[in-house]
């Protein structure tokens, strides 16, 4: 049937909504797709409804065609089974708790592994029925402290969720391989491109991890890559280690006065004016040993600070400290924390003091020690001395002071070498599209998922998840897509085929426009007809451009000579044709 625009569930807005940060956010309020209901939350109109059912329905195909079968689970869960995983209190303040009327706890489900896993646990005993996967589309909750960026990122979004159950690790690579192949098939038929990066595994473990990220300029994910073909998130990214430096003759610390140099850059031209002069001519600040301090928040509630020593010309990356001190969380250590601990003199601290802290000691400001892994033995520094208004130099690792262990939380730089040998890195911006991930047996173990195997034995099964986030893909296609009319959608996701528009004040006009309409319907097409009687040429237009549907028809003067006009959007041609040709060329797609 013929949609037609004077009855349709649609109002186009002339001014963009005041809080939208981007172009997707800000096309898709004025187009009529979405409408905001809340902070990161979104009621879905028509229009985006259509959109958003065409990627659901390429992804459906894909999931079919490498054999994984579709469930739906519920969106308010019980909190038993997140208790088992210990993901009721690992997820924190991330996620959405509320209680019904008799008191029981429930949430909004931010992820669906446990249900996956128990589903299968009710219904499968032996390996005979496996490799399985099964997946499902469906609506997901986190309480982001700060939803932005439209659908980009919300406290509601659809994503499609799948997980692979084999009974070993030779299926699961199988299973794994099949899905990652069939993410690549669903992004080259939305258009999007996309770069495979190595990905942190996270608490769960697992043995390979992967993220599909979307190069973009408005994407939250840094990533590297190099020529010669490695490519990570900055996250995963690992640090080559240098060679242990000999200090058989390296100089004694020795302290000096620093006053008012409590940053890096004020040390180094302090350090350049009082020292004598390197080999290399002038300090910099990878001369220098930062020491920072970071309050760790633990699950139980206890807190702990920790002091990361790493070269100067480094800075801490919060996602990397985030995944390194997982599932704590991290901050900057406060001034009450400061004030909790004397030993910490703000802007002075360093690993050595002239009291000293040997191997098997306390760190010489009594608070655990790590070290970026640049920092090797022999390596020499300058650094605080843990004295108001001094530092030390010559203060050299492995010989007088040593760590507690190793982190990797500093940024990664444009240039740095990447681990695996192939060259330096770039750094690039993206967002995520999609995710796989060869889970392992956390979950099956924790909730005892076991299959008998060829032997009779109990196995614990194997696991890989599989995530597409789909309306985030909705609005980067929205993104892409678009020009300083409106959207520009491409063909296979647009929410119609083509918009008819009838631009004539006179009846020829709008029988011509019906004509065609009901003949493009006839011909395969889904037609959204706009025929609306008393709405000027201009405004149709207008909303023409603004809704983005690719093809559109403009039956105007030239209706009453069987003329149309056809205007493909996204490559900006006109022409004028036959009522008959138009036709003909635009079912023969």
């Amino acid at each position: 049937m013929v949609t037609r625009l004077s009855n349709f569930f649609l109002r186009t807005l002339r001014e963009d909504p005041s809080d939208a940060e981007v172009t997707s956010h800000r096309l898709l309020v004025r187009a009529g797709y979405i409408r905001r209901a809340a902070p990161g939350i979104f009621t879905w109109l028509p229009l985006g409804l259509r959109v958003k059912a065409k990627i659901e329905g390429i992804i459906r195909d894909e999931m079919a065609a490498a054999g994984a079968f579709e469930v739906h689970f519920p969106a308010l869960l019980p909190r038993d089974p997140y208790e088992q995983s210990g993901r009721w209190t690992s997820y924190g303040d991330g996620i959405f708790r509320l209680e019904d009327r008799k008191g029981a706890d429930y949430l909004l489900a931010p992820t669906h592994e446990e249900m996956f896993t128990l589903l299968v646990k009710d219904l499968y005993s032996s390996y005979k029925d496996l490799p399985l996967t099964i997946f499902q589309i469906q609506d997901k909750y986190r309480d982001e402290a700060r939803p932005r960026a439209g659908l980009l990122r919300g406290r509601e979004f659809t994503m499609k969720d799948a997980y692979s159950f084999d009974h070993t690790d030779e299926g699961l690579e199988t299973s794994y391989m099949s899905q990652r192949d069939a993410y690549e098939r669903i992004f080259q038929r939305l258009g999007l491109e996309y770069v495979i990066v190595a990905a942190d595994n996270g608490l769960m473990g697992g043995a390979r991890s992967e993220e599909f990220l979307h190069p973009i300029a408005v994407g939250e994910d840094t990533f590297v890559r190099s020529a010669g073909g490695y490519a990570a998130n900055v996250e995963a990214f690992t640090t080559v280690v240098p060679e242990p430096v000999p200090f058989d003759e390296a100089g004694a610390p020795v302290i000096f006065d620093s006053p008012d140099t409590p940053t890096i850059d004020t040390l180094v031209a302090h350090s350049n004016a009082v020292l004598p002069a390197p080999a290399g001519g002038a300090y910099t600040a990878a001369d220098t040993l930062k020491n920072v301090v970071l309050a760790l928040t633990h699950l139980d509630g206890t807190r702990e600070l920790v002091v990361v020593g790493l070269p100067g010309d480094r800075e801490i990356d919060d996602k990397r400290a985030e995944v390194a001190f997982a599932p704590a969380a991290v901050e900057p250590a406060t001034p009450e924390d400061f004030e909790r601990h004397p030993l910490l003199v703000k802007g002075y601290i360093g690993p050595w003091s002239p009291e000293g802290a040997v191997l098997g000691e306390e760190s010489a400001t009594g608070i655990r020690y790590l070290l970026d892994p640049r920092v090797v033995a022999g390596t020499s520094w300058i650094t605080g001395a843990n004295i108001d208004q001094k530092h030390a130099h010559s203060v050299t690792a492995g010989r007088d002071f040593f760590a507690d262990g190793v982190v990797e939380v500093s940024n990664v730089v444009a240039g740095d070498p990447a681990p695996d040998g192939s060259g330096p890195v770039e750094l690039a911006r993206g967002m995520e599209i999609g995710h796989v991930f060869q889970l392992g047996r956390f979950f099956a173990e924790t909730l005892g998922l076991k299959v008998l195997d060829e032997n009779g034995k109990l196995v614990t099964v194997t696991m890989g998840s599989y995530g597409i986030g789909v309306t985030r893909i909705l609005a980067i296609l929205a993104e892409l897509n678009n020009d300083e009319k409106g959207l520009v959608w491409p063909a296979s996701i647009a929410p119609f085929d083509v918009h008819v528009v009838a631009a004539g004040r006179d009846q020829a006009a709008f029988d011509v426009a019906e004509a065609v309409s009901a003949q493009l319907e006839a011909g395969g097409l889904d037609v959204l007809y706009d025929d609306r009687p008393k709405v000027s040429p201009g405004v149709k237009f207008g909303d023409a451009e603004l809704v983005g549907v690719p093809q559109i028809v403009i039956v105007g003067r030239g209706a009453a000579d069987g003329q149309v006009e056809l205007w493909d959007r996204r490559s900006g041609e006109r022409e004028v044709l036959p009522v008959a040709d138009a036709v003909a060329k635009l079912t023969a797609h």
